[in-house]
């Protein structure tokens, strides 16, 4: 499987994206044979039919929605916006939420995240959080990540 892949991609790209990733020669070479292994069209582009037959995917309460975040009508944001008015409301995001946690928290835990998360992320007091809040908070979350992978390194 990753001599396939290696003899696909020359000595030189994988050097490149080395250098732009981080990632090591067999992390690459095993990423492309595992993307040439999906990509049943072998058109260099995976479809929604190539996502859905990622069994990690299939299985998942949330699968369709994560797909979906892959193509241009989709974004993270949407996978919470499930009215697709451009704002999460809290029962959206509790919706989301119990897909996610299933039965494992109580109604009244999942509404004291839902709440907190409008609260944190909510900048306008309208009690949802719109598509430039929701960015906001990624942005947050990134650099903290960023900041806690610095420190373990």
């Amino acid at each position: 499987m990753g001599s396939r892949a290696s003899s696909l991609l020359r000595e030189e790209d994988i050097e490149e994206i080395k250098k732009e990733t981080g990632f090591s020669h067999s992390q690459i070479t095993r990423l492309y044979s595992r993307f040439h292994s999906l990509d049943k069209g072998e058109n260099g582009a995976l479809s929604r039919e190539d996502f859905q037959r990622i069994p990690e995917l299939a299985i998942n309460p949330l699968g369709d929605r994560i797909i979906n975040a892959f193509f241009p009508e989709g974004f993270a944001f949407r996978l919470y916006d499930l009215d697709r008015d451009d704002k999460i409301s809290r029962d959206e995001l509790l919706q989301v939420l119990r897909m996610m946690v299933g039965v494992n928290i109580s109604d009244e835990q999942l509404g004291s995240i839902a709440d907190r998360t409008i609260q944190e992320a909510d900048t306008n007091g309208d009690m949802c959080i719109s598509f430039s809040e929701f960015i906001k908070v990624l942005e947050k979350v990134d650099v903290e990540q960023k900041m806690s992978i610095r420190f373990l390194h």
